[in-house]
């Protein structure tokens, strides 16, 4: 996309990292986001709470640049409790108490791989090695659990999942449960390889289908053999 001086100032602006800010600058600076900005606006000037904290709603993005993805790990609303949210899907803050579905995951994890399971649930380690931790939606109001769907965050992240699958090659998708599931149809699975389990939560998990879906095992498998570096899932020293 060629920007005109105008639109280049007005990207320059966006808190994001440099290889998404370009790729998704279509989105950006068109009219779904500045409905999705007014819409973040006027919530605030109610004084509402929103989650995660302003500079931490592009965290995964910022921690995991494009030219890096070799995993993305698809969520779908930030957690709505006080200091859980911190911008990547499923993590929470250390000294924060780990949510059911971070639970299920790190017993799968450990069942899968032999990784103790570990004493806190901020994964910015993973975001680190190249793993996309993305919410569908990437704001929420505080005790208002899907409050933020439909005004636009949605359209966004479909753009992040366009990006990732046409400019990357061989990244793994894990997608649990029914609306990731869907949101994962547009990816090509001849570039990149698709892992589909339950959700994690334990209404969803203990139905079946989620423990023992050894998708941690799988992932760095697939990684290993198109000579791309596994993940090292172990987050405590």
């Amino acid at each position: 996309m060629q920007l005109t001086e105008q639109q280049d100032e007005k990207l320059s602006k966006v808190q994001l990292d440099e290889s998404w800010k370009y790729a998704l600058a279509d989105f950006l600076l068109g009219a779904k986001m500045e409905h999705l900005r007014n819409f973040l606006r006027e919530e605030k000037k109610a004084q509402k709470t929103i989650y995660p904290p302003n500079p931490e709603i592009f965290k995964a993005l910022n921690m995991t640049p494009l030219d890096q993805v070799k995993v993305v790990i698809l969520g779908q609303d930030p957690y709505h409790g006080p200091n859980q949210a911190n911008g990547l899907s499923f993590s929470v803050h250390r000294g924060v108490g780990l949510p059911p579905s971070l639970r299920n995951i790190f017993h799968e994890l450990h069942t899968d791989l032999g990784v103790p399971e570990p004493h806190h649930g901020d994964l910015t380690k993973w975001a680190k090695q190249g793993v996309l931790l993305l919410n569908s939606v990437l704001t929420v109001e505080a005790g208002q659990p899907t409050s933020h769907q439909k005004q636009g965050w949605e359209d966004f992240t479909d753009y992040v999942i366009d990006v990732v699958n046409e400019q990357r090659e061989h990244v793994v998708f894990i997608l649990w449960g029914a609306y990731a599931q869907r949101k994962g149809q547009r990816i090509n699975q001849d570039r990149h390889l698709v892992l589909k389990a339950a959700h994690p939560s334990p209404l969803a998990a203990n139905r079946g289908g989620f423990f023992g879906c050894k998708v941690f095992s799988k992932t760095n498998n697939y990684l290993t053999q198109h000579g791309i570096e596994p993940i090292d899932w172990q987050l405590d020293a």
